[in-house]
Parts: C-alpha cells; structure tokens; sequence
C-alpha cells in the first residue's frame, strides 16, 4: 500500500510559482501508459548517475527516488551494489503504479520523510519543474543523515533552445507577440549557491550538452508531448496554438538547426548535482593563512618582496 501525500495546490502568484503543476500532472497521467516510449533521457540519466555512484565507496541502505517517473532510474540503482533500499516517489498514479519497490505518492514540493531518515536522495529530470527549488532542496537535505548524499540531475537553461527561438519568431511574424513558452532558466553558478542555502557541503554542479536528431520539428514535439513535458507555465496564453504560427515555427526550426540529411537537432543540457549532508567527518577547506608551507618554499622558488624583479 503505497504512502500518499498531498500536493501543493497552484494557485499562488504566477511570479513566484511559473509552473502550472496540476497541469503538468494531468498532461503526464494521460501519457503514462506510452512512458517507455519515450524515456531515453532518463535511460541515459540513470547510467551516468550510476556510474557516479558506482566510485563512492560506501553503502546507501536507505534512499528515495524523488520525481520516480515510472521507475526508470529506480531500477537502474538497484542494480548498484551499495544501494539498498529504494523508495519512489511520484505524484502521478498512473506512473507511480509502473515503480517496483516500495512507493509514496507525494508531489516533490511536499515530501514526507522525517529528519536523518535517508542516506541517499537520488532525482532525474525532475527538479527543474518545482515552483520552490529551494525549498524543496531544503526539504531534501532535512531528510539526509549526517553525510547523507543528493545526487540529481535536471534539466538546464539551454535545454530546446532551438525549438524556442522558432517559437519566439514565428509568434512575433504571425501574430505580434508571443506566448510565455521558455522555463525560468537554471544555471550551474545558481544552482551551487541554492545547495549552500539548503545547507548542503561539498556541493559540485556540471553540465553536459545532449544533442539529439530528430526527423522533423514536428517529430519533436510530439515527442515531448509523449513526455508529458509541453508548455505548463502559468502565464501561457491559453488559446490554441494557430496552425500557420507551428507551420512556419517548424520552417524556422528547419532553416536554422536542419542536418545536412535534413533531420533537425535538439540540445538536452542535463546538469547534475553531487551534494552532502554536512557532517564532522567531512573535509574541510582551510582557513586563510593557515598553511604549514609556504607557497614558494612548495614551488621551490624564491619569495621576492612586491614590486622586486628576480637578480634585482
């Protein structure tokens, strides 16, 4: 019997929460039984995420998988011998019932762990579409014991750059303006300062560019239609898209970002988070000053008062 916990409701201001998360659960029930046809981001983001913690020499008897989606990355660590228990936790249903081990139903803005419950927090794809990332990191790092470890990846700010610019000059042609289609963009130097606002040490963030051919720009959205990913922010125009504003989007796309074997390119940028849960055992750097050996003496060069030039 899964555990359930309820989701935040979306009615607050657009500025402060810019996804429309109701939305973004209706869109992802309705696609649910097709999921594994289009999941190979978070095949691909479950192998590096266990390779990553395939080197960390320690075990992780108790971990959670927040945002499971329907298990991808879940099933994936349970084949890491220093992983033990798993628990997913998704706020769709219709995925969570696709998860095999032990299941919550709560939404990533609401999770019901208690404080030094878990060793490990593992996420794919999954935070960048919170209202309150920070809070919700808080949350998460609540949840870790002492030297407990996130270790997540998300989706970054170049992420379908391409489609958004088609959009954006399609729109403004067309009709003079355009909608609300680009996320609130996340970049490495942010998301750093957010984990020591959490009250994570030894935070590490990096990024890497995906690029992947599609057939058509067509083939394309309906592929992140299959994700359940399409336009959920909150002040998006609410009007069906006119089908000369996508007809002359996709030509944009084309004549911008085609192959020469005319498929057309999209970039994924998947930034990925190594943090822990502070604790008396960690590294620490040191304090200014501090240092046994002086820097010349380690270079083994001569230290020459400021303004003197060697042989002077």
């Amino acid at each position: 019997m899964p555990i359930e916990s309820k989701p935040q409701t979306d009615h607050a201001d657009p500025r402060s929460r810019p996804f429309d998360r109701a939305l973004l659960r209706s869109r992802r029930r309705r696609v649910a039984g097709a999921a594994d046809q289009a999941d190979f981001l978070l095949h691909r983001v479950g192998e590096d995420l266990a390779d990553r913690l395939s080197i960390i020499k320690r075990a992780f008897p108790v971990a959670a998988n927040i945002g499971a989606h329907h298990g991808v990355l879940s099933r994936r660590l349970r084949q890491v011998e220093t992983v033990g228990m798993i628990v997913d936790v998704e706020a769709v249903d219709a995925l969570a019932n696709q998860c095999d081990g032990p299941l919550v139903i709560a939404d990533e803005e609401a999770l019901p762990f208690a404080a030094a419950s878990l060793d490990l927090a593992v996420s794919a794809l999954s935070l960048q579409l919170v209202n309150d990332l920070p809070g919700t990191l808080a949350q998460i790092r609540q949840a870790l014991k002492p030297d407990g470890l996130l270790l997540a990846a998300l989706l970054g700010g170049a992420t379908l750059g391409e489609l958004g610019e088609a959009w954006l000059i399609a729109e403004e042609e067309i009709t003079g303006g355009a909608s609300p289609r680009v996320a609130p963009a996340i970049d490495l130097r942010d998301l750093g300062g957010l984990l020591q606002r959490a009250g994570f040490a030894l935070p590490v963030v990096d990024s890497e560019r995906v690029t992947v051919a599609y057939a058509s720009p067509l083939a394309l959205m309906r592929e992140i239609k299959a994700m359940g990913a399409s336009n959920m922010l909150t002040q998006r125009r609410r009007a069906p898209v006119r089908r000369d504003v996508l007809a002359r989007a996709a030509q944009i796309y084309e004549q911008r970002h085609a192959r020469g074997d005319g498929r057309v390119l999209a970039t994924f940028e998947i930034m990925t988070i190594t943090a822990w849960a502070p604790d008396a055992s960690q590294q620490k750097p040191l304090k200014p000053g501090s240092a046994a050996v002086r820097l010349a003496a380690a270079l083994g060069t001569d230290e020459l008062p400021t303004g003197e030039k060697p042989g002077g």
